[in-house]
């Protein structure tokens, strides 16, 4: 099993959330995040200078079976991608359980709905 966290624009969840489901993953929790990058810009709108470094973002907490890390990470990338500075980052981490509060089962049996997938 592994954890994906991805730091996504907040203007991009809609588009990665079909993009994750369409994939077949079947669960992940999100948060509104502020980030802070080395890129300093302002923009000007409305004749009111805004500061850009500090964004608002959202942030995927994803745990996925080993079979499904690369279709997770493709949904992301392909669906979250504008080709402009910002568009945020996919970090992997091994996760070593998981636990189902309801049934008590572990490991990969609690990622996913056993209909034989």
């Amino acid at each position: 099993m592994k954890k994906i966290e991805a730091v996504i624009r907040k203007t991009k969840f809609d588009d990665v959330k079909e993009a994750l489901v369409a994939a077949d993953i079947e669960w992940f929790s999100y948060s509104e995040v502020r980030g802070v990058g080395t890129d300093r810009q302002e923009r000007i709108y409305r004749g009111v200078i805004y500061d850009t470094s500090s964004i608002e973002r959202i942030l995927l907490n994803i745990v996925v079976r080993d079979i499904n890390v690369e279709k997770a990470i493709a949904a992301i990338r392909q669906s979250a991608y504008t080709g402009e500075v910002g568009d945020g980052r996919i970090f992997i981490y091994p996760a070593e359980d998981a636990i189902s509060i309801r049934t008590g089962n572990r490991g990969d049996a609690t990622l996913f709905i056993s209909d034989g997938k």
